[in-house]
Order: C-alpha cells, then sequence, then structure tokens
C-alpha cells in the first residue's frame, strides 16, 4: 500500500485504536491531513477526555466496495481495533453499479469491519454516503441530479438496514450534505470533494455516536 492508502496516526498513541475504512471522502481529497473528518473525530474524543488515537486509514479517491475489501486484504491490519468508521459506495453509484452488487458487497464490508472491532459491533460506526449531486462539479458533469439522489436514497436505506440488523451505529450525514453541498465554502477547489469545514459537520453528527461507542 502506499501512503495515500495507509495512513498511520500522526499523534503519539493514546491506547484506543481506530481504523477509518472508505474512499475519497476517508482520505480527504483535496483537504490538509488535519482537515479530514476522522482525524476530527479523533481530536472531538480527545476534547472530551478519551484517549483515541488518530486514526490509520486505509482509503483512497475513486474506490468501490470490492476496491476497499482488497485494499483491506493487501493491508491486513491487526484486529482489535477500538473504534472502526465505513463510509463507502458513492464510487459504486456514480459508475452505475447494481444496488444489489453494493448490498452484497457492504454486507461483507460490515462484517469484516465488526470483525476488525475484536467482533464488538457496538465499537463500528457507518456513514451515509453523501449526495455529491447538488455540487457544482455535478452541475456541469450532464448527470441527472435527481437520479443521483435517488439511487444515493437506495444505496443509503439498504445500508441502514444492514446496520441496524447488525447492530452498527449508522450516522446519517447526507441531509447535511444537500443543505451545504453546494456552497464554495464547503467544498475544495474541484468543485466536488467536501473541504474541511464540511467535514466539521460530518464530526459533528459523528461524534455522539462514536462517544457512546466508547463508553
Amino acid at each position: 500500500m502506499t501512503a495515500a492508502h495507509l495512513v498511520a496516526g500522526t499523534i503519539a498513541p493514546h491506547g484506543l485504536r481506530y481504523l477509518a475504512l472508505g474512499d475519497s471522502y476517508t482520505i480527504g481529497e483535496g483537504v490538509a491531513v488535519e482537515d479530514r473528518w476522522p482525524l476530527q473525530l479523533a481530536r472531538a474524543l480527545r476534547a472530551d477526555g478519551i484517549g483515541l488515537d488518530d486514526p490509520q486509514i486505509i482509503a483512497t479517491t475513486g474506490w468501490t466496495t470490492d476496491e476497499l475489501q482488497a485494499a483491506i486484504d493487501q493491508a491486513a491490519p491487526a484486529p482489535g481495533f477500538d473504534l472502526v468508521t465505513l463510509l463507502i459506495g458513492v464510487n459504486n453509484q456514480y459508475r452505475g453499479r447494481s444496488l444489489d452488487e453494493y448490498l452484497q458487497q457492504f454486507q461483507a464490508l460490515l462484517a469484516r469491519s465488526i470483525a476488525l472491532a475484536g467482533a464488538r459491533p457496538q465499537r463500528v460506526i457507518v456513514l451515509s454516503i453523501p449526495d455529491w449531486g447538488v455540487t457544482p462539479f455535478a452541475a456541469t458533469s450532464g448527470r441527472d441530479p435527481n437520479r443521483i439522489a435517488r439511487e444515493i436514497d437506495a444505496f443509503n436505506q439498504e445500508a441502514r438496514i444492514a446496520c441496524r440488523r447488525g447492530g452498527v451505529a449508522f450516522v446519517d450525514v447526507t441531509p447535511v450534505s444537500r443543505q451545504h453541498g453546494a456552497e464554495p465554502a464547503m467544498l475544495v477547489a474541484d468543485g466536488l470533494h467536501p473541504s474541511g469545514a464540511m467535514y466539521a459537520l460530518w464530526t459533528a453528527l459523528a461524534s455522539p455516536a462514536a462517544r457512546n461507542a466508547l463508553a
């Protein structure tokens, strides 16, 4: 794995291990390392007195569910993480892959995330797929934003059901992505990927679930 795919924590260990799995949203395409939402989440929890390490990140821009699975195979992270977050699927939708394929592969990733969390589903948090259809990039892409929204909603609904069945927390960041996703301050220069300010909103939504997971 290259450094862009597998990123170790940037601070001295505090004792609680954190693994963040995903794609461009998790690796933070276009933002500084400290602005990635998993890094923001770790800092927020430390501010609350929870000794969570900065995350080990397995993510890169463009990955689909099967590509993330292959990357986990290659990275072979040691199980026993105290917190695992998973955000994946936007590239399945972007490439026109089927909902059935997404669900099958998402369920496999969810099971693997639970295993990496030491068979503790309460230590796993899934974030919903944000809606890139509201962004300036989408407006110039020729894609139908209503179709993008429908497909993302369908993917998220299946993920939500799978999480409920598995006892995993599901954090819905899609509404805030729709509310603020066209604002220049919420985007990096490509007009598609979130800025640190948008990731701060996601962090605020994910923090209660993470605190509960580590309570």
